[in-house]
């Protein structure tokens, strides 16, 4: 079956009638406002401006713990970082005083036994031939301790940030479930880090 091209335009103007006289008729509308998130106008920012962003300037040792986010999560970091940032290869401030042997009289969260192990496998290459020093057929992950910070976890930042006690423009209503009485403030990679791997290597 053919359609000439009148047919077409006539077919077509035909549903662009029914779909504005069904607007047109429409009697409950939708307001900008109720489209997102904001519940201003969108032709103002006056009041959508959030709070300036404000960290902690308590001094390390003088501050409150935050809550971990959820089971295991990395904890905040709840004093100031001022003079303590950047982290560069040749100074990382944060062992100071978060190194585990110091950690307690220091009143600091010592740094895990997780940071303290190498879970990379260690492939080899002598300039031509790329050797895989590890099984496909087994798992892919080598781990075993070292007597170091790991260099996987040296930059702390990447994970630990301080946090701003700015207000949200949008409440946050998110409620963690953890799956320890204690979940909070301490993480069970500790306990399991060793007993529960079986890809361990001495």
């Amino acid at each position: 079956m053919k359609f000439s091209k009148l047919t077409i335009a006539l077919s077509s103007a035909a549903v662009l009638f029914t779909v504005g006289c069904a607007t047109a008729n429409n009697v409950s509308t939708v307001s900008e406002e109720s489209l997102g998130f904001r519940k201003t106008t969108i032709y103002s920012e006056s009041d959508t401006v959030a709070d300036k962003t404000m960290y902690s300037t308590e001094a390390a040792g003088a501050s409150k713990k935050i809550n971990r986010a959820f089971q295991d999560a990395p904890p905040m970091i709840p004093h100031s970082v001022e003079g303590l940032l950047p982290i560069t290869i040749n100074n990382n401030q944060c062992t100071s005083c978060h190194e585990p042997a110091i950690a307690t009289s220091m009143g600091a969260t010592p740094i895990p036994k997780s940071h303290f192990m190498d879970f990379r496998p260690k492939h080899n290459y002598d300039g031509k031939t790329f050797t895989k020093a590890v099984d496909n057929m087994k798992n892919e992950v080598s781990v075993k301790p070292i007597s170091q910070l790991s260099g996987a976890r040296f930059n702390c930042t990447q994970c630990h940030t301080p946090q701003s006690t700015g207000k949200l423009i949008v409440d946050n209503t998110f409620e963690p479930a953890y799956t320890r009485k204690d979940g909070a403030f301490k993480s069970t990679w500790d306990e399991v880090i060793l007993d529960n791997l079986d890809t361990l290597k001495k």
